[in-house]
């Protein structure tokens, strides 16, 4: 599950909105509007990845953004 409250912020925080980031990594705003809405279960592995280099990500904060998980 991704944690899409910190995957927004990084929007927020690169200056972004979500129609310009899905512009820049080759989605439809409504694409990546789902994707986020789905709790970003449907990301694939090359969408991350575009959207780690897009957003400048660290390997950190790439960690915790795509592979958030919770432990009950």
């Amino acid at each position: 599950m991704v944690n899409v409250n910190k995957l927004k912020g990084k929007i927020v925080e690169n200056g972004l909105n979500i129609s310009e980031l899905a512009k820049k990594i080759g989605l439809d705003r409504s694409t990546l509007y789902r994707k986020l809405n789905s709790d970003g279960e449907t990301f694939t592995i090359k969408e991350a990845n575009l959207i780690f280099r897009e957003l400048k990500l660290t390997k950190v904060e790439a960690m915790e953004i795509f592979f958030n998980y919770h432990v009950a």
